[in-house]
């Protein structure tokens, strides 16, 4: 099991008031697996992709991923865990507008201590896995939004993480461009990556192998 959630509850205080946001979620993800979580504006979906990609905690409950207790850790651990083992893309690409698409793949690398020419090469190797191999040193001004999203994944896989976390993938893309991504996302979970999907789209849903749907903070089809 990559991923285990069990009874996550995530409230916020609003005033003197406390809003419940997620209620008793459980969820199992399988390593290879690829599953859609899908839900309406206001359902607690990106909350939970917050928790389940460690950049927040829930109020109780327990997670574990790849076997750990993250909730143990402390915020600067949580950071390394998210480096190492975790790739986010979103809807809004968050590309550095003046660095090119190799520099762009290449800044997990540095953070992580990597020497620039392994950085280098392993940037390409990741644009190369999604098709951009053409387009190394081109400028996000100089890409389509579908190219964009192209070189975000190939970020969030440089590292070569257990578990790819997307949210709203497709929110910023034309018709087109979402279906070649979302082959693309189809051709990384063959070659076994774990991937967790977030979206309101049913049609977008449908690509993955399991969907699991949130309502009102509470989730159906989590397989606990």
């Amino acid at each position: 099991m990559i991923l285990e959630l069990k009874h996550i509850f995530k409230d916020y205080q609003q005033d003197k008031m406390i809003v419940p946001v997620l209620k008793d979620v459980c969820l199992q993800v399988k390593e290879g697996e690829y599953v859609a979580i899908m839900g309406p504006s206001g359902s607690g979906k990106t909350t939970l992709m917050n928790i389940i990609g460690c950049l927040d905690r829930p109020t109780s409950g327990n997670y574990e991923l790849v076997g750990e207790d993250v909730l143990r850790y402390r915020d600067r651990d949580m950071s390394d865990l998210r480096l190492d083992r975790i790739g986010f893309v979103f809807q809004s690409f968050h590309l550095m507008p003046r660095q090119t698409a190799l520099d762009n793949v290449a800044l997990p690398l540095t953070y992580a201590g990597i020497r620039k020419k392994e950085r280098q090469d392993l940037a390409a190797a990741a644009l190369t896995r999604v098709g951009l191999e053409e387009r190394l040193y081109f400028k996000p001004s100089q890409l389509s939004g579908g190219q964009k999203q192209r070189v975000a994944i190939a970020r969030a896989m440089v590292n070569r993480p257990k578990l790819l976390l997307a949210d709203e993938p497709t929110g910023a893309l034309d018709t087109k461009s979402g279906e070649q991504l979302m082959k693309l996302f189809k051709k990384l979970n063959q070659e076994g990556v774990t991937l967790v999907m977030i979206t309101h789209d049913k049609e977008i849903a449908s690509h993955a192998n399991r969907v699991v749907h949130i309502v009102d903070g509470e989730l159906s089809g989590g397989g606990l």
